[in-house]
């Protein structure tokens, strides 16, 4: 192999070695998580429903959390007024009948209904 060859070589590994480690997309930056989002929408007026039965919001709730039980959300829709689309945020006890009242609202036609997840951890983020 004479020098060009190997000059031209060496310049096509550099360029595989570069291409090799650069990524292919730019990182995104980090999601916020749902907690901090859902405070946020709390602070723009959204609606915010405690979907616990009775004797998990007795023993503690949000302040300001209406509280309507995930099987009721249906039948006690009026209550969250006749804009669907009035930002409602959900809460529980770990996100799972929070994901059922929030399916359930969609079907009903509201249009941006979060599934905080858990009491605990959103009280913990506010």
């Amino acid at each position: 192999m004479n020098g060009n060859a190997r000059q031209l070589m060496a310049l096509v590994i550099a360029l595989f070695g570069i291409i090799a480690c650069t990524p292919a997309t730019p990182s995104a930056p980090a999601a916020k998580p749902v907690e901090k989002v859902a405070w946020e929408q709390v602070r723009t007026g959204a609606l915010l429903i405690d979907v616990r039965r009775d004797d998990e919001f007795a023993a503690g709730h949000i302040d300001g959390a209406l509280h309507i039980p995930h099987d009721q959300i249906t039948d006690r829709a009026a209550e969250l007024g006749d804009d669907k689309s009035r930002a409602v945020v959900l809460y529980c006890r770990s996100g799972g009948r929070a994901g059922v009242a929030k399916g359930s609202l969609e079907k009903l036609g509201f249009k941006q209904v979060l599934n905080a997840g858990g009491y605990e951890a959103l009280k913990a983020a506010k």
